[in-house]
Formats: structure tokens, sequence, C-alpha cells
């Protein structure tokens, strides 16, 4: 079973975006934050990240450039999640080592699509 970390500070994103991965076969864990995420992926590297931009204690951009450092050997793919819409932020993550981008709100479909994509679904 293909496993993904669900990152992001609201609790109801995390509900949601479970529900959905659950019913495309993912196990899912969730961390609250960039650093939350980063100890996941240090304990146990999942196969993809659904990571959102605008956190507290560490954003996801600093949880990419940290991941990036990190060494783990299994680097997870990473979808982006947020409301940021414009190219800048787009252009930024993808550099940042980002492999997919989704916008908030998202529906089963769109995130499968990207899921995808990214090579962690059929």
């Amino acid at each position: 079973m293909k496993t993904c970390l669900v990152v992001d500070d609201s609790k109801v994103i995390r509900k949601v975006a479970r529900h959905i991965l659950e019913t495309l076969n993912f196990e899912v864990r969730e961390a609250g934050d960039g650093r939350e995420a980063l100890d996941a992926c240090l304990e146990a590297s999942p196969d993809v990240v659904l990571l959102d931009w605008n956190m507290p204690v560490m954003s996801g951009m600093d949880f990419l450039r940290a991941l990036k450092d990190s060494g783990i050997a299994e680097k997870p793919k990473v979808v982006f999640c947020t409301t940021e819409n414009g190219m800048a932020y787009i252009r930024a993550a993808i550099e940042a080592g980002a492999d997919e981008y989704v916008m908030k709100p998202f529906d089963r479909e769109t995130l499968e699509s990207k899921l995808q994509i990214v090579g962690v679904v059929a």
C-alpha cells in the first residue's frame, strides 16, 4: 500500500485529504507543520507528501529545502497544495523541489490526476 503524509496546519484540510487518499488506497499520516513533517519523513519516508505552503513553525518551502538537505535516500514525491496560485509561487515551488502543484480547494478527481502525474497512482 502506498503511503502519503498530509502536511497542513488546518485539521479540516487534513481530514478531507485523508478521506480522498484513503479512497485511493493510501495509508495516510498527518503533520500540522513542516517540522513535524520532516521528523515523520526521517522516521519513515512516505511515497508522497501533500504539502501546504503557509504553516507555523516551518513553512512548506522551508520543509522542501530541509527535505532536500536531509540525506533521505528514498525522497518522497511532493505535491504542493495551497491557495497561492501565482506563476511565481508555482515556479518557486517547482524550483525548490516540488513535483506537482494543486490548488485549494481540491476534489478527488483533481488530486488523483496530480498523483498520477507524479507516478504514485496508476
